[in-house]
């Protein structure tokens, strides 16, 4: 032992322990601290029972030797922080050719296991920028597993360690794997199988008992959870795929037969399944369903999710249906049956369906998102998005029209309550930007859509007056109480619950305000009566293509009635303002495949709308209780 630690030991300054520890901490020697972190001994001042440490934040940090003795930790030469220190070109030089070995040193300096969060903070900084890092990470992790040395969790919070000697990395996936009790968890210990199938020598003896796993638990979720089933099977093909000396044990099982059984529950499956595992389902419907799957994939498409949409157009067309999927969406479009979704990616798209930018896709628009509100108040929608944030789509859908329709538009977006007064005049500069000649229409608007009157049925008012009677007298009162309970909690400055709770209130108040704008414009009708002599609303209207002598017939009825599956169309839609005022025998053109000519042949009163008017709206006095400060 030096002399001079002795001294202090028999001083009773250094206990016997601390003057062992202290040797290993001579001057030059690094350490750590579990405060200040990595530091090097810079000199010893015995005499004064001191010694002095550089750390990174705290240069010539004096200690008491009996402190440092038992708080700091000294490490050896080939330890990687201290590595790092000495030769940092090396350790550079060692991250670019051989980033396993880099890990290795980073693991045994912290007992052989570290997250990856606590591998960057070694690295980010001297070693990597933060860019640089990620990158660096995600190429290190596939040669990690690729080597076999060292086991890599799925999970980032999980630590990588070195593997254990006589324990591969083909026998680690095939314990998570065995160890996995629900269907979730074994799909993603069977991914992980997959996209490691080469480190497996023996396939038959290793992985044919997990097919026979995946394939029980396929059969046996069919009926409760069938979104589980199709990922089983699907992984069960990729693994089939990637190793031809397996085999299935279930004759029959297959993905087609899968999508024959559950063809009616697909719409509901669909949007489950990821991306990719969603689009081999979809690639399947041609040998699954024969030579209905183009009517069933078009079906799938008009009631279904965004990405699944395109997934569908993108499958329809390369299987050479391209006429098909034009024609249904002339049709939805012409009829304002296109969902949302569709036109939503239709939009997207525009470069590839220029056909279809025209006015009457903005008019299809504008149902959908009547629809939409009407279903769901208060939720912006997908293709409300898209007309208000790209700002390029109104001028390329009116640019292949004249003044008129635009002039229409304009009209139909100044009487609308879809959008708030903001929106609303953003989106009007947008059409005078392509017709500057229809600037004096702004003026003006707000008195004009106070004005307007809307033709509406007594069922789809009483709709309404049942919707604005729940937003006042349940939906604003429990938004009230929501919102004094988040007021509670305090600090509303970092309140969420308050935040949302206010933010909803805007939603409310701003469809009340639109619910109470509707009713004040809305005239109810029961459409007794009306004049056959011509085509009014109220009226059944057949009409024959003058070319194809193919007959089309609608109902037209009030601004708030649609159904596209009947045919039933509101006045204000782009077919039924071109057919209100004509007669039999006047030929029309309804723009449908290319402005095709029709010939009115009858028109017929349609059913009476028998629901009585209810009571009229709320007091002031009823909704003043409802209103949150």
């Amino acid at each position: 032992m030096d002399a001079e630690l002795q001294k202090l030991v028999e001083s009773g300054k250094l206990t016997s322990k601390g003057a062992d520890q202290l040797e290993k901490l001579k001057p030059g020697t690094f350490c750590l601290h579990k405060s200040w972190g990595f530091g090097r001994v810079r000199e010893w001042n015995l005499l004064l029972n001191q010694i002095v440490i550089d750390f990174a934040s705290k240069k010539s940090h004096v200690m008491q030797t009996q402190y440092a003795a038992e708080n700091l930790t000294p490490l050896a030469p080939e330890h990687f922080l201290a590595r790092k220190a000495t030769d940092l070109a090396s350790i550079q030089n060692l991250a670019k050719e051989n980033p396993p070995a880099l890990v290795r040193n980073i693991l045994e300096s912290l007992d052989g296991k570290a997250t990856a969060q606590q591998i960057g903070e070694w690295l980010v900084g001297d070693v990597f920028s933060e860019a640089e890092w990620k990158r660096w990470w995600e190429s290190t992790k596939k040669a990690l597993k690729a080597s076999g040395a060292f086991s890599v969790p799925a999970k980032k919070t999980e630590p990588i360690q070195i593997r254990g000697e006589g324990v591969s990395h083909a026998d680690e996936l095939i314990a998570a794997f065995n160890k996995a009790r629900q269907p979730k968890e074994q799909i993603g210990s069977l991914e992980q199988i997959i996209k490691f199938d080469e480190q497996f020598k023996e396939p038959e003896k290793q992985l044919q008992p997990i097919i026979v796993t995946i394939e029980n638990m396929a059969v046996r979720n069919q009926k409760m959870h069938p979104e589980l089933a199709f990922e089983l099977v699907i992984a069960r093909d990729d693994l089939l795929a990637r190793l031809p000396r397996l085999h299935t044990t279930h004759i029959g099982l297959t993905l087609s037969k899968f999508i024959l059984e559950e063809e009616k529950r697909l719409i509901s499956i669909l949007p489950k399944l990821s991306a990719a595992k969603e689009k081999k389902v979809l690639q399947a419907l041609p040998s699954a369903l024969g030579p209905g799957w183009t009517e069933r994939a078009l079906t799938l498409m008009q009631g279904s999710h965004g990405r699944m949409v395109g997934q569908i157009a993108r499958i329809l067309s390369e299987a050479g249906q391209h006429a098909e999927l034009r024609t249904m969406l002339e049709r939805s479009i012409r009829e304002h049956s296109a969902t949302g979704e569709m036109l939503s990616w239709l939009c997207s798209e525009r470069e590839n369906w220029s056909e279809f930018i025209t006015p009457d896709l903005l008019s299809a628009i504008f149902s959908a998102l009547e629809r939409e509100r009407h279903n769901a108040p208060g939720r912006v929608s997908k293709v409300h998005r898209t007309l208000v944030e790209d700002r390029q789509l109104l001028a390329d859908i009116l640019r292949n029209g004249d003044v008129a329709l635009a002039r229409d538009a304009m009209r139909r977006l100044q009487l609308s309550p879809l959008f708030d007064e903001l929106t609303k005049r953003s989106l009007l500069a947008r059409i005078v930007k392509v017709y500057p000649e229809l600037e004096s229409m702004i003026a003006g608007a707000q008195a004009q859509g106070e004005s307007a009157t809307l033709i509406v049925s007594w069922s789809s008012l009483e709709k309404r007056k049942a919707e604005y009677e729940e937003l006042v007298k349940v939906k604003i009162p429990e938004n009230r109480r929501e919102i004094a309970l988040a007021r509670s909690y305090g600090d509303l400055s970092e309140n969420f619950e308050f935040k949302a709770a206010k933010q909803m209130q805007s939603v409310l108040m701003r469809r009340k305000a639109e619910l109470e704008q509707m009713l004040h414009n809305a005239r109810g009708t029961s459409f007794e009566n009306p004049d056959t002599s011509r085509v009014s609303i109220g009226t059944i209207v057949t009409s024959r293509n003058v070319e194809t002598n193919k007959e089309e017939t609608y109902t037209i009825l009030g601004a708030w009635d649609g159904d596209p599956d009947r045919h039933v169309i509101s006045y204000q839609t782009a077919i039924g303002q071109v057919l209100l005022g004509h007669e039999v025998g006047d030929t029309v053109s309804l723009n449908t495949e290319g402005a095709a000519q029709f010939t009115i042949m009858s028109i017929q009163a349609a059913p009476p709308n028998q629901t009585a008017p209810a009571a009229d709206l709320p007091s002031e006095s009823t909704v003043e209780a409802a209103v949150v400060e």
